[in-house]
């Protein structure tokens, strides 16, 4: 499953220095030297799977406060922050991803803030952030809805409402867009500001506002201030989006759905579906499928996606949803997504279809290094 329009039944895959070099019937000189040969006949081979909204890292399992680095909660609007500065990829959920075959992920800050800050694409194996990064920053995080207004009610500032999200971005926009259309028309000797800096990739729309949407009503409102400003947007969650699905396919923002085998612990996410994806897919909207983590753990990325296609999105949506929808979603389709020649060198071998409870992972390929091996796999 190449994910790039083709399927190739005992085909096979050249990977050399890393990349991706051919895809389909490659001959391969088993003589060569150096040449390392995995037989996969009968299993699936595909792109590594790719996560489009996560914390992994930023919010580390088993270390409770100590590693929680997800949230700067006492300062509602915070642009400058880089979720790179807090990923750890020593955290456990890394290994969890590459066991179930996610090779790339999306992470960063979470959504207590009006702005939480920047977004980074990253791969899951390596112990230093600086050797995983596919593209950062990747995104801004920007948040609707009741994660601020819980998170600010009780501090005695603002906001304390959705009037109050909405202005609060508005104003930080709009100071933003003038600083960016100030520095475009005298770049020589023009005093930079630190924050503001941090928006100029968002303007030059070289990536979206990441928005934190569950209701319709905040799906619209991040809608609405998108245009306002003429920025690009994804709507992450977009649990409702099945209610409004044309509106949102019409406006052309991607929608990251999920997490939907979390609880509906919140009263945003009361309809919150399975059934949202294919609702949305159906009619037009380009989406992925996100756990969350870890509000869902990691590698249930493809039974999520799963559980999206038991619930009536077409199978082959169901890959794309967690292959080249995120990585062109994401802005990395160029390295990830897809088996094509020139790619990143990410493979997983499964034994059957990823979205399936029983599938095992085989084997999983990182920058055309083995990363992971099941016990008795490559004997």
């Amino acid at each position: 499953m190449t994910m790039a329009g083709q399927v190739h039944e005992g085909g096979s895959i050249l990977l050399e220095e890393g990349k991706i070099r051919a895809v389909g019937k490659v001959h391969v000189d088993e003589g060569k030297e150096d040449l390392t040969v995995i037989d996969a006949k009968g299993n699936w081979v595909m792109p590594g799977l790719m996560e489009a909204h996560c914390h992994m890292g930023i919010s580390e399992e088993k270390k409770g406060m100590e590693g929680d680095d997800c949230n700067e909660n006492v300062e509602p609007v915070t642009p400058w922050l880089r979720g790179i500065d807090a990923i750890n990829p020593m955290d456990a959920a890394f290994d969890d991803a590459v066991r179930a075959g996610i090779t790339t992920v999306m992470a960063g800050p979470g959504s207590a803030n009006v702005v939480g800050g920047q977004f980074a694409v990253i791969k899951t194996k390596g112990r230093r952030i600086d050797d995983l990064i596919v593209k950062a920053p990747a995104a801004m995080k920007v948040a609707f809805g009741e994660n601020p207004k819980v998170n600010y009610s009780g501090q005695g500032k603002m906001p304390v409402t959705r009037m109050a999200i909405a202005g609060m971005l508005r104003r930080e926009l709009f100071a933003a867009k003038q600083y960016f259309e100030k520095k475009n028309e005298n770049p020589e000797g023009f005093e930079e500001d630190f924050q503001y800096e941090s928006w100029i990739p968002v303007f030059q729309k070289k990536i979206p506002i990441k928005a934190h949407v569950h209701r319709v009503d905040d799906i619209f409102t991040a809608l609405r201030i998108a245009k306002e400003f003429d920025l690009k947007v994804t709507l992450d969650h977009c649990s409702e989006g099945h209610l409004i699905a044309e509106a949102v396919a019409e406006s052309g923002a991607p929608a990251i759905v999920g997490p939907d085998f979390a609880s509906r612990n919140k009263i945003e996410v009361q309809n919150m579906a399975f059934k949202t994806a294919g609702v949305l897919q159906k009619a037009g909207a380009l989406i992925a499928i996100t756990t969350d983590h870890p509000v869902s753990i990691i590698n249930a990325l493809p039974l999520c996606a799963g559980m999206a296609v038991k619930s009536g999105l077409p199978m082959e949506e169901g890959l794309k949803a967690i292959t080249i929808n995120p990585a062109v979603i994401c802005g990395v389709e160029d390295r990830v997504g897809s088996l094509e020649a020139g790619k990143d060198a990410d493979v997983v071998i499964y034994s059957g279809n990823p979205m399936e409870m029983f599938t095992e992972t085989l084997c999983t390929i990182i920058d055309g290094n083995i990363v992971y091996k099941k016990q008795g796999f490559l004997t």
